[in-house]
């Protein structure tokens, strides 16, 4: 019998794929801190969980059954990568399944930050007409400069790219034809932060995107640009950011995600030009459904060794640990 806990919550149809698997046995537990995962993990095969679970070094040493960890959904900044992969656990992401939610939300972000929309509707709410004080700016004409061309980058270029914008993109492993595809331009990352009217980062979190945009970065910017990050926390640094739009330099930003969530000190929260959402890019009933139902199938599949989809520590990874069900 394999053994798979799942410990963030997830939707149904990814948990109902491991219960038709006759010989899986399935855990749901999407409140566990990290010393009650300490103690628990140990029994089980794989482990699938979103962004508020952390699973660290010591997690994955006290879990001598492990043989996947799979998140549902992009990005892997909670898991330690390196320790599971010379543990010999294979971890396995489902990025595919939530594209266009990611990238539907980076458009949304986008109109709400140019238009006001959120200051606008907390305005009415409150029985105060203040059309002037909203004005806000089109789309249309400027220079969108998108960070990173992976899927979710591909297709919010393509979103805004219909609205009339030129769009300019950094992304140094990105293939001249899929830049065109996409109706971008790849330029440095310097020309892009020099020309572009506003600025959305699609990168993962590494030590390398980490403070991607920091100060010395938002100073080579011109006047007037406006930030989105619906990617990662700290790929943008927030307090280089928030004090560039506090003095003005930068004239507004859109973030759904940040380096510590709930977001409880961070100064972007204090800002009435910086549009904010609780980490919703992936948050729709589609996107939710696709991500568990994926990453569930490339659990089957990996433990029945069949085959292993988007791993991060794969081909670098030699099997997988143990011997087969229950070892």
């Amino acid at each position: 019998m394999f053994k798979v806990f799942i410990t963030d919550k997830l939707d149904e149809r990814g948990v109902a794929v491991f219960r038709r698997e006759p010989d899986f046995g399935v855990d749901v537990h999407p409140t566990l801190g990290p010393g009650e995962l300490l103690k628990v993990l140990g029994g089980y095969d794989a482990v699938v969980l979103r962004s508020s679970t952390v699973l660290t070094r010591e997690i994955l040493e006290a879990a001598p059954r492990l043989k996947v960890v799979a998140r549902a959904g992009t990005g892997l900044d909670n898991v330690d990568v390196e320790a599971a992969t010379r543990l010999g656990v294979v971890v396995l992401s489902a990025p595919d399944g939530n594209t266009i939610a990611a990238a539907e939300h980076t458009v949304a972000l986008a109109l709400s930050l140019v238009r006001n929309i959120p200051q606008a509707y907390v305005s009415l709410k409150e029985k105060r007409w203040e059309r002037a004080r909203f004005t806000g700016v089109e789309l249309y004409g400027k220079t969108l400069g998108v960070v990173g061309l992976g899927r979710i980058g591909f297709e919010v270029a393509r979103r805004l790219g219909a609205f009339g914008m030129r769009v300019l993109a950094h992304d140094p492993g990105c293939p001249p034809a899929r830049a065109l595809a996409a109706g971008a331009e790849l330029v440095g990352l310097e020309e892009l932060l020099r020309t572009c009217d506003l600025v959305t980062v699609h990168v993962p979190k590494t030590r390398d995107t980490e403070n991607l945009i920091g100060e010395a970065q938002l100073a080579l910017c011109r006047p007037g640009v406006r930030f989105v990050n619906a990617a990662r926390g700290g790929i943008i640094d927030e307090a280089a950011l928030a004090r560039a739009v506090r003095e003005g330099r930068v004239a507004g930003a859109a973030v759904d995600v940040f380096v510590e969530e709930p977001p409880v000190g961070s100064p972007l929260l204090e800002l009435d030009r910086v549009v904010v959402t609780p980490h919703l890019g992936a948050s729709t009933e589609e996107a939710q459904g696709n991500v568990a139902e994926i990453v569930a199938r490339r659990v089957v599949d990996a433990l029945r060794g069949r085959s292993i989809a988007h791993a991060a520590n794969v081909p670098p990874l030699v099997g997988l640990r143990g011997d087969g069900p229950g070892a």
